[in-house]
């Protein structure tokens, strides 16, 4: 991994020293990183709460929604894409990076440091701005579906707003209580794995080095920690599974969670709808046992396994998603 990255570096030095018209800094937008909908006002977006989001929708406003929620913290919907054949089948679908992911708006850490765990409850406000934003009547429908850290924000959601939403689909939320949340991270992650992240991290240090707030620079070195996964059955390193990391956000929300110890399944029992499980095959971190722990928060489950891929495949895996993922998700929705 480390030749990978000094390539990377011995680029950006190429384009920090040589002699050129036009003078490009490494931490300017659009130089390490795609632009934020900030700094690129052609990008599909939305004013959400005072933060302007990267976000979109596809099928008739006018039909049950499907807003997606994608995973991190930090992360961003391209992965998630196959969820616009949802629209081809009547939905009307939603998706959105959430703040400090993603091409959405930055903020600095001290905006989600100074809430404490009021940070959490501004991400509840931010999708229920997005689902008004998008909700066409009254009486239409809306379900979500998060994966991974999506999961979990979409859970303590239906817990905070049980009347908001009619359905709710989780892939793989790694825990909702954090002790859990923290278990599953520390399972799925290879001490080794980790310690070559470390030296990796600190070699760009060498070259690279970011203020708490830089975030072209901070998110730029998080998208280079990109990597496959033997554990959980992940590869981040294709050019499909992301736009731009949040460096600051993921940071910040761990950081407020060691302290606070967030418990996401707080209020879940009043959200009474049945509530549609995914959980992967090949996700060793993953198995039957924990999808079962896992799933003892909600008022009513029904828990899938996904064959064939790990944590991402379940909706980023089109032959998966088009064969098992999708029809049941449909199936779910016309039950409700």
């Amino acid at each position: 991994m480390q030749k990978i990255i000094q390539s990377f570096l011995m680029t950006i030095l190429f384009f920090m020293f040589s002699s050129c018209s036009e003078e490009r800094l490494i931490n300017e937008p659009g130089n390490l990183v795609p632009k934020t909908v900030l700094e690129d006002s052609s990008l599909s977006q939305i004013t959400v709460n005072g933060v302007k989001l990267h976000s979109e929708a596809f099928g008739n406003p006018s039909h049950t929604m499907v807003v997606v929620v994608h995973g991190g913290p930090g992360g961003d919907y391209r992965y998630l894409l196959n969820c616009k054949e949802l629209a081809d089948q009547g939905y009307y679908v939603v998706f959105y990076d959430q703040r400090g992911s993603g091409l959405s708006q930055r903020l600095a850490d001290h905006v989600y440091l100074d809430r404490g765990i009021e940070a959490i409850s501004d991400l509840y406000i931010e999708l229920r701005g997005v689902i008004e934003h998008y909700k066409t009547s009254p009486t239409q429908k809306v379900v979500l579906l998060g994966h991974s850290w999506g999961g979990i924000l979409a859970s303590g959601f239906a817990g905070s707003y049980p009347n908001l939403i009619n359905g709710l689909v989780v892939c793989e939320p790694g825990g909702l209580k954090w002790n859990d949340i923290k278990y599953y991270v520390e399972k799925s992650r290879s001490f080794k794995l980790w310690s070559e992240l470390s030296n990796d991290a600190a070699y760009m240090d060498q070259f690279l080095t970011g203020n708490k707030n830089d975030h072209e620079i901070l998110d730029y070195k998080l998208n280079l920690l990109a990597s496959k996964n033997d554990i959980t059955d992940e590869d981040n390193t294709k050019p499909s599974s992301f736009w731009r990391s949040g460096g600051v956000i993921i940071t910040t929300l761990f950081e407020i969670a060691e302290n606070y110890n967030p418990d996401f399944s707080e209020n879940l029992q009043n959200f009474t709808p049945n509530t549609l499980f995914f959980y992967s095959d090949k996700n060793r971190a993953y198995p039957t046992s924990w999808a079962n722990k896992i799933g003892t928060s909600f008022s009513s489950v029904t828990i899938n396994r996904i064959n064939g891929v790990g944590h991402d495949g379940i909706i980023s895996n089109q032959q998966v998603w088009q064969q098992q993922t999708m029809p049941r998700i449909i199936q779910y929705i016309q039950s409700l």
